[in-house]
């Protein structure tokens, strides 16, 4: 019999609703797992065993009084640090935010709760969400469960690690760049960046505002649409929330896992292909074996150009940047957060200087800097202004895509999980980690990472994603693919998990 841990989200809240195991025994279960585990993975910056407890029985509680539960009351869940938590402290992964404790949730988080889900704790991250391998937290590197000399993905790698090393069965990441599918395909876990405005950004501390986005993690993509289903709708206190229904993911995860695509149009993105070098052979070679499982689902392959696609990193990187710069601005030693030199021997103007000097780490620094430049008098309209345009035609590239195709797919990073340590010198080598999941939040258009093989090129057999997109407010179509190719590579191969080497000695 499997251990409670290991039980998907959809089969935990089932066993939790029929009463053959009580809210309270899962929570606990999980947290007794993250004590065994989390030693060495390292995914959580802290855990609220007392909250997650008393939610847990707040669960059972309902259902001893025969009230109706949703379908994920009494799931464990991780919850990046990026997410406001009421009671909670919620540092961004920096320094500079270390001991504050939000006076209200998120909007995400209230949904959660609201949900009956039982919130664990908050999860490491590159700091305030700048990064791709979770190395620029200002406290600690997170650990792949898959290797634990490497990366866990950023910048939601301690949300990826907590699902991949079965601590919690869901969890919340945010997606700027590709900081939820990076981390999902490089630790062998399904991650999906939902539409822009589809799931609120109130109370998520921002990076960039026009590329945030929260999304769900799970070990299923069934367990992935079910909470993005808890997460999502139309929220009046974010003015850029989507007022419009979005459509039903879960149906969507339960149709798909039938195994049926015939009649649907799956085009290859040969820009995000390795056609100019650069992908590992064992990211190519699993994506071509995904292409022709799809192709056996009865799916029709074509091949699509998106020439823009190739400006999408150098546009993102004067984009966020400039965003960050205006954003981060806030963080000015008055309001909150940390305070240095205020010892009466400094001007308002040092202590803010030092504070910020204190409690921002480089990689923070270096993107503050290169967009205070770019939006700087004379560079505006040559730097940012430019990158703006180029947004734009990757969003037209992808319109043309989707005339004649339904969903569009590409490997999701060009590379397995890299040593720690390896990239942390060289910025643009750990930029290009995102190269493949960069148009989708330029366009704000969903996609879904889903695992599709494994490859040994650099080592150990690593996890490789697969990355699904679909045009805005169709993140049902990037469900539905994922869950048929999901089922269809589970029936020929195992899960893909089920291969993950043992953490512990726990499983």
């Amino acid at each position: 019999m499997a251990a409670l841990f290991e039980l998907t989200a959809a089969d935990t809240a089932a066993a939790v609703r029929d009463g053959s195991v009580s809210a309270v025994e899962v929570a606990q279960a999980h947290l007794d797992r993250i004590t065994e585990v989390d030693g060495d993975v390292k995914a959580f910056l802290q855990v609220d065993a007392v909250g997650a407890l008393a939610a847990a029985a707040a669960v059972d509680a309902r259902r001893s009084a025969g009230e109706h539960l949703g379908p994920l009351a009494g799931v464990p869940l991780a919850m990046k640090d990026v997410v406001v938590t009421k009671g909670l402290e919620t540092t961004a992964g920096s320094k500079i935010l270390q001991g504050w404790v939000p006076p209200y949730d998120a909007t995400v988080t209230t949904r959660i709760k609201q949900a009956g889900i039982v919130m664990l704790g908050k999860t490491n991250m590159d700091e305030f969400a700048m990064g791709s391998s979770t190395e620029n937290s200002a406290f600690f590197p997170t650990h792949n469960p898959w290797d634990l000399g490497r990366v866990p993905g950023g910048s939601s790698g301690g949300s990826s690690a907590a699902v991949a090393a079965f601590e919690a069965p869901l969890s919340i990441g945010t997606d700027t760049g590709g900081s939820i599918r990076q981390p999902a395909a490089v630790t062998g876990i399904v991650g999906h960046k939902p539409t822009y405005g589809a799931v609120s950004r109130y109370g998520l501390i921002a990076f960039s505002s026009s590329l945030d986005q929260a999304g769900p993690f799970g070990r299923t993509v069934l367990d992935t649409a079910l909470l993005h289903q808890v997460i999502a709708g139309h929220d009046p206190c974010d003015s850029t929330s989507i007022p419009n229904p979005g459509p039903d993911v879960v149906a969507a995860a339960r149709d798909g896992a039938l195994g049926e695509l015939a009649g649907v149009r799956v085009g290859i993105v040969t820009e995000l292909t390795g056609l100019n070098g650069g992908y590992q052979q064992g990211v190519l070679d699993s994506f071509a074996a995904a292409v022709e499982t799809l192709r056996g689902l009865g799916a029709d392959i074509v091949e699509v150009s998106c020439p823009n696609f190739d400006y999408a990193l150098a546009a993102y990187y004067l984009i966020a940047p400039s965003e960050c710069s205006s954003n981060l601005a806030r963080f000015d030693s008055v309001r909150y957060g940390l305070r240095v030199g205020d010892d009466g021997g400094h001007s308002l103007e040092e202590v803010m200087s030092l504070t910020r000097e204190a409690g921002f780490g480089a990689e923070v620094k270096r993107r503050i800097m290169i967009g205070t430049y770019a939006l700087s008098s004379g560079y505006y309209d040559a730097y940012y202004g430019q990158a703006q345009k180029v947004r734009t035609l990757i969003s037209r590239d992808f319109a043309a895509a989707f005339a004649t195709t339904d969903v569009l797919i590409s490997p999701t990073s060009p590379f397995v999980a890299f040593g720690i340590g390896e990239r942390v010198a060289d910025p643009m080598a750990m930029y290009v980690n995102d190269l493949c999941t960069l148009p989708a939040s330029l366009a704000g258009t969903p996609a879904i990472s889903v695992p599709c093989g494994l490859s040994d090129e650099t080592g150990p057999a690593l996890p490789v994603g697969l990355q699904i997109m679909a045009p805005t407010m169709a993140d049902d179509r990037c469900y539905r693919v994922g869950a048929a190719f999901e089922a269809a590579y589970n029936a020929a191969n195992g899960p893909i998990l089920g291969r993950i080497p043992t953490l512990g000695g726990a499983r």
